[in-house]
């Protein structure tokens, strides 16, 4: 299986709620605000701002509401710009109705023991849940992305079989999810276990809508969108300053970083519709927010250069 690279790519910036939701210190409502707006104006045309689950066991996402209705009446709002929400159950899909949600997103798992860490049910018994969200969403014309987790290993149980994960990838197509995100949790994934793992799943959903979401523990992420890029896929999930993590997966790092994505893309002559400089710029607000320098190489690189050039 051979695409070729994309002429584009399609970046889903996760920075607001999968980069911040591991964060200890709870991040105020106005600087996620200006994040997200932030990030809109740098090019960034999704943009997963924030998940319907009961504060108890996430407190970063408690302003949920707040943040939504806020983001949508904000007079920066860019149009074209979609803000997914995730909501891992009828209950938090109508909480995100209510709150004015236009797309939606489900979490799933490879792994049955990594389910019943992160969502306390099975994977079965998890798609079912997902099945009643995905209808309720269809039935008013909001699109639903399906996530599935722990795609090339998982904490618990190790190396997870590519064809299991094809399974619960074309399970998620079926219902009707628009798009399927293939997300390496753990960062264990490399070029070849990452290509066998989308081979799989390309044979059961289309590659066009499939996303890579590759996390860094192992340095690999980068190399892991390249890889993935040989196949044809153009839609891929980073998370800006390369924040990020998972609350039931120790020991996993950030997410790729957004801006180490894009110097490869454009590096590569891919289109993205993305401005790097405005991107960088975006790491270093919330990285300041945070008490600590980005995590990303690109930005440290491009913010050094800037340094030294305001010196000369």
């Amino acid at each position: 299986m051979s695409g070729g690279f994309p002429e584009r790519v399609r970046l889903v910036e996760v920075g607001p709620r999968d980069g911040l939701q591991n964060e200890a210190q709870i991040v105020p409502t106005p600087v996620k605000l200006e994040l997200i707006e932030r990030l809109s104006e740098a090019g960034l045309t999704t943009i997963e701002v924030t998940s319907f689950v009961s504060p108890r066991w996430i407190p970063q996402m408690a302003d949920q509401k707040t943040l939504l209705e806020a983001l949508l009446a904000s007079p920066r709002r860019r149009a074209g710009v979609s803000y997914p929400v995730l909501t891992p159950n009828l209950k938090g899909f109508d909480a995100a109705l209510a709150a004015g949600a236009q797309a939606v997103a489900v979490f799933a798992a490879a792994s049955e023991a990594f389910s019943q860490k992160n969502i306390n049910c099975s994977i079965g018994e998890s798609l079912k849940r997902f099945a009643s969200v995905i209808d309720a969403a269809s039935a008013l014309d909001i699109p639903v992305r399906g996530y599935v987790s722990c795609v090339v290993a998982c904490p618990y149980e190790g190396p997870i079989d590519a064809q299991q994960v094809a399974t619960v990838a074309r399970a998620l197509y079926d219902m009707g999810c628009s798009e399927v995100s293939l997300g390496d949790t753990i960062g264990a994934g490399t070029p070849a276990s990452v290509q066998r793992m989308i081979e799989a799943c390309a044979k059961v959903v289309p590659l066009e809508q499939l996303a890579g979401h590759y996390h860094d523990t192992y340095g690999m992420a980068v190399a892991n969108v390249y890889a993935s890029l040989e196949l044809g896929m153009r839609i891929f999930d980073a998370s800006v300053g390369g924040l990020g993590g998972c609350p039931y997966a120790p020991g996993a790092s950030g997410n790729v970083a957004s801006e180490d994505v894009v110097f490869l893309l454009h590096g590569l002559g891919i289109e993205t519709g993305i401005d790097l400089d405005k991107l960088v710029l975006t790491a270093e607000y919330i990285a300041q927010q945070l008490g600590r320098q980005p995590g990303s190489r690109v930005a440290r690189a491009v913010l050094a250069r800037r340094r030294a050039a305001s010196t000369d």
